[in-house]
């Protein structure tokens, strides 16, 4: 009887050492969530793609940590109209120097050949936009990268057996946002017909400016698919001269989307241009450093919680640690 209740207190002390640890673990972050650089030295790589079966070109520039094994998960990231491989290299740099790969996808035919020596940059801009190709095209690069990833992993490359891809996330910038929410499951619907390009290997998703359809009356259908998480970013003065998307607009598929683990920020006086960082943009206004490090700490931190499933990620977005990090400079909304 003496052995069976020095058994029970041992069993009582293991389980009390061990649970507080469970639960700290998951509330343990105050203030900024991984704002500087993190360990990983982080190396760069171009590689020129070739889909044999559309017949199509795409180039890809890629960040990841230049030493561990990981597997590290892979982030896909599609750029604005005008964009290339070369842009939002903020995000790539920061995100591989916490142990992610990201694939910078530059998309023909919506990339900057549409503006790039054109007599009427605005005019090449809109032609492209305009262009039913290129928004059907754009998913299939990502699906495509996607693949082209799986075959790095498994191939003599930089990637052979580093990469985790159980867990992939896919980004992007306005019409990148676009594509972005296509391949989480957005619908294109035409004469009542459903058209998907949802890649079910994606985990999670970031949608920096996401334009909304034209024809509004059945947004419910449209994001009726969608079911991973989604992290939805946005500014008051969120407008685009190209395409029609107002900024009170930017919160519609935050809104209509039902599933759960859905965040909407949207910075005070941000504008549209503010995601893509300076390389893109070519100057720093006054805001721009601040919201950008805010879209470093933010961004990392719903990874973390979705590609690496860490708690204490999680619980800084689900709590109040990013509305304090914040301090007033936006609104930070959540469908937990």
């Amino acid at each position: 009887m003496k052995n069976k209740h020095i058994i029970s207190f041992l069993a009582i002390a293991v389980l009390f050492l061990i649970t507080p640890v469970t639960l700290i673990s998951a509330q343990t972050i105050a203030g900024p969530y991984k704002s500087k650089p993190g360990p990983f030295q982080v190396e760069t790589i171009k590689y020129d793609w070739h889909d044999s079966t559309r017949n199509r070109d795409i180039p890809v520039k890629i960040y990841y940590p230049k030493t561990g094994n990981g597997p590290f998960p892979v982030i896909i990231f599609s750029h604005g109209l005008g964009g290339s491989r070369e842009g939002y290299a903020y995000l790539g740099e920061h995100w591989a120097s916490y142990g992610y790969v990201s694939v910078h996808v530059q998309h023909i035919g919506s990339d900057t050949a549409v503006w790039k020596d054109a007599e009427d940059p605005k005019k090449g801009m809109r032609r492209a936009i305009n262009n039913p190709k290129n928004a059907i095209e754009r998913p299939k690069d990502i699906s495509f990268a996607i693949d082209r990833m799986e075959k790095l992993n498994a191939e003599k490359s930089p990637f052979k057996g580093r990469l985790d891809l159980k867990n992939i996330g896919v980004a992007g910038h306005s019409y990148g946002a676009h594509t972005t929410l296509l391949i989480a499951g957005q619908l294109i619907i035409i004469r009542s017909k459903e058209i998907s390009y949802a890649d079910p290997r994606v985990k999670a998703a970031i949608a920096m400016s996401s334009p909304v359809p034209v024809i509004k009356t059945n947004l419910e259908q449209v994001y009726s698919k969608i079911q991973i998480p989604v992290f939805h970013m946005t500014g008051t003065k969120d407008m685009s001269k190209i395409a029609g998307t107002n900024a009170a607009e930017r919160r519609i598929p935050f809104d209509r989307i039902k599933g759960v683990n859905q965040y909407l920020l949207t910075f005070k006086d941000g504008d549209h241009m503010v995601f893509a960082g300076i390389k893109q943009t070519g100057k720093m206004r006054e805001k721009d450093p601040l919201f950008q490090d805010l879209i470093l700490q933010s961004s990392t931190a719903f990874w973390d919680a979705c590609l690496k499933s860490d708690l204490s990620a999680k619980s800084w977005l689900d709590d109040d640690g990013f509305e304090k990090a914040l301090d007033g400079n936006g609104t930070f909304e959540k469908k937990k």
